[in-house]
């Protein structure tokens, strides 16, 4: 199948689902993206084996062949992330940088660790035979949130913009320690010669933000002597794009360096504003980003969907995916809890206390396309029994997180705003009594 007729594909598909939604179910597009095409391809996949339909076999066969993670990693992922950052308001970012930092780094390695542990206990529980190190690995790849799913679909829950700066940025930057975590942890798994991981993540961080700084100041300089609108996109793709290339070819983080290249242009561009207004009257840069945002967002949750045309439906699998939730609510939970438990002197987010701030960080991770990217790429290492037991793992994270909690979130976060409101009231009595 080429380029233009799986673009062709997808495109339709993108376009019906929306448009059923829109008329129809009204939420959040991505979810219905997601959840479209899985339905879609569920029943094609079912109907094809029940009736023995070669033919419809053979079609969803050549869909699920499309690299998807190299569509991904090796193409529009730092555009997508460039356009997500670009998005984060920089003061908010500022004022919550500390709690920003611990979940990207300290609650993803907890949450990798433990996760690990606990799909091994279940491994060895079910007899799935799965090496320690497989399982910890596993947990390097969902533990990260996903920057994608939550910068699609938490700015259209109605969050508050504090708590949506906080998930949004947190998603954007623990990446890069996920796939820092990733790549230590492959190292063991293939017995290969396995790096300090303290010098990997501060080549691939600091590197990253280095050569991603460097880039964007330079081309913002560019930006500022050009009146043409058209100049300002292209240096902008050219900046993102040539940072990621860069990074990944030094060994250093690709998405931290489009995460930093989008924050940068974004402080950039609004420091420029008055003049920008002057020459860029139809606001043609942010239009762009944010069409191109919404593009590629449709197009990879529906790409996502089809993507269980690769699994071996059974009733492993369900066995599998049940345990490997679980093992993911209570991993991101602990690892949200530990390190916010030891940073009391600094105030929670929004204002809530341990149990509200850990239920609300824990409910809103959402995993996605480089979840299934990372898993997808462990097909040369692992024995194929093993490969199928991790993307199936992986897979059913996804579809839950997105479509289950993508689709409560919202009803979550007001439960926990109730639970603070009458927590604050009570403490404000209490006050009032003393």
């Amino acid at each position: 199948m080429n380029f233009l007729t799986w673009f062709a594909i997808i495109i339709c598909f993108t376009a019906f689902i929306s448009l059923i939604n829109e008329r129809f179910f009204k939420i959040p597009n991505d979810i219905a993206l997601l959840l479209g095409s899985f339905l879609l391809c569920i029943t094609l996949k079912t109907a094809g084996n029940l009736l023995s339909l070669d033919w419809l076999n053979g079609a969803l066969s050549r869909l699920g062949e499309f690299g998807f993670e190299s569509y991904l990693l090796d193409g529009v992922l730092c555009f997508m992330l460039f356009a997500g950052a670009g998005e984060v308001h920089f003061n908010k970012f500022k004022s919550n940088l500390k709690n920003i930092t611990l979940l990207s780094f300290l609650t993803t390695a907890i949450s990798a660790v433990l996760f690990g542990l606990l799909f091994f206990a279940a491994s060895r529980t079910f007899g799935w035979e799965l090496d320690i190190w497989v399982c910890v690995l596993l947990g390097c790849i969902v533990s990260p949130t996903d920057p994608i799913a939550a910068t699609g679909i938490m700015n259209k829950l109605g969050l508050s913009k504090n708590v949506t700066t906080v998930i949004e940025s947190e998603s954007l930057f623990n990446d890069g320690m996920g796939v820092a975590l990733f790549a230590f942890v492959k190292s063991i798994v293939t017995n290969i010669g396995r790096e300090n991981f303290v010098l990997l993540m501060l080549r691939e961080v600091l590197g990253a933000a280095a050569v991603a700084l460097a880039v964007s100041v330079l081309l913002l300089f560019f930006v500022g002597k050009s009146q043409k609108p058209l100049n300002h996109i292209l240096l902008s793709i050219l900046a993102v794009s040539s940072v990621y290339v860069i990074c990944e070819k030094c060994g250093f983080s690709g998405v931290i360096a489009s995460v930093v290249c989008g924050m940068t242009f974004s402080y950039g561009m609004d420091k420029m504003a008055r003049w920008r207004m002057i020459v860029d009257r139809e606001n043609l840069y942010e239009r762009f980003w944010e069409i191109i945002d919404s593009l590629l967002n449709s197009v990879l949750f529906v790409m996502i969907g089809f993507s269980v045309v690769r699994l071996n439906l059974s009733k492993e699998l369900f066995a599998v995916g049940a345990a490997a939730v679980i093992a993911v609510l209570i991993s991101r939970a602990v690892g949200v809890a530990l390190p916010t438990a030891f940073n009391r002197k600094n105030n929670i987010p929004g204002g809530y206390d341990l149990i509200e701030y850990t239920a609300l960080m824990t409910w809103s991770a959402l995993k996605g396309g480089l979840t299934l990217a990372l898993a997808l790429s462990t097909a040369e290492i692992l024995p194929s029994a093993t490969y199928e037991l991790l993307l199936g793992a992986a897979y059913v994270i996804i579809i839950f997180t997105v479509i289950v909690q993508g689709l409560t979130t919202k009803k979550i976060y007001r439960m926990i705003e109730k639970s603070k409101s009458k927590r604050i009231r009570k403490e404000s009595f209490r006050k009032c009594g003393s």
